[in-house]
């Protein structure tokens, strides 16, 4: 298993460059730092999905609150079956469900992902209504780091504690850089971890590179029921593999130049 994540991990890097290369609008730093989160949900058996029926009753569901940070996910979906790869030539293009900022219009997308900061109340609902219906279905979230500064996931953390949603996983790709800065320059999040604790939450971190890590760590919450709603901390880097971008204090708003785009794509084939 670890060996086959690790292969689709390198592809989905590369396919994500050729994603920013048609599309230079596209936001690759902060889609980069999450590759190994989305493979180890889609590939690693962590998901319920049904590509063919993407809004089949029995799926988990899972809600990018990162969204413009997912330019990933668009080979991911189309390879598992819920569009044609075709699609990934048309993005940005006219008539394409593709965007540089994705919705639900494309199949696999659960929610509108801006404004940022409303995936986990959005998600902290679908689980309560899935607890309602007594399903075994699990609710999944990822957000970025920078996202935790708005007041609406504080509330959100909150209710999901209070009301013990033990099948609410999220997931914060931790890449310490927002849009403008680093993290710790701006309002640091440290202790992160605690904090979460204090929240009373049960809560793990992991090094978001290391997919083995990223896998068993999903898995173990998966399977754990404790009455309290579950994180993951993953430690990541913005713009992983990508010199010119890689922790840049403003690689959110950065663009990658053609010619090292092919450079990397030749070398990573």
């Amino acid at each position: 298993m670890i060996s086959f994540l690790r292969k689709k991990v390198n592809w989905v890097w590369r396919e994500t460059l050729l994603v920013h290369k048609r599309a230079p609008e596209t936001r690759i730093a902060s889609s980069l730092s999450a590759v190994e989160i989305y493979v180890a949900l889609y590939y690693g058996e962590i998901l319920k999905q049904f590509p063919k029926d993407p809004l089949n009753e029995k799926r988990d569901r899972f809600i990018i609150s990162k969204g413009h940070g997912s330019i990933s996910m668009y080979p991911i979906l189309a390879d598992l079956g819920f569009y044609e790869m075709a699609e990934l030539e048309r993005i940005c293009k006219p008539g394409s469900f593709l965007g540089a900022i994705p919705d639900p219009a494309i199949p696999g997308y659960e929610t509108i992902n801006g404004s940022l900061g409303h995936g986990l109340g959005v998600a902290c609902g679908v689980a309560t209504a899935l607890k309602a219906k007594k399903s075994d279905n699990k609710v999944y979230v990822i957000v970025g780091d920078g996202e935790l500064y708005e007041g609406s996931n504080w509330e959100a953390i909150m209710f999901a504690a209070h009301h013990g949603l033990d099948n609410l996983i999220v997931i914060v790709d931790h890449n310490k850089v927002s849009m403008l800065d680093h993290c710790e320059r701006i309002i640091n999040h440290a202790p992160l971890k605690e904090k979460f604790a204090a929240f009373q939450w049960n809560v793990t971190e992991c090094d978001g590179h290391d997919i083995e890590a990223v896998h068993s760590s999903l898995k173990t919450l998966k399977e754990t029921n404790e009455g309290k709603p579950h994180i993951l901390i993953a430690h990541t880097l913005k713009g992983r593999g990508i010199p010119s971008i890689e922790n840049d204090s403003l690689s959110h708003i950065k663009g990658v130049k053609t010619e090292e785009l092919d450079q990397l794509i030749r070398e990573n084939s």
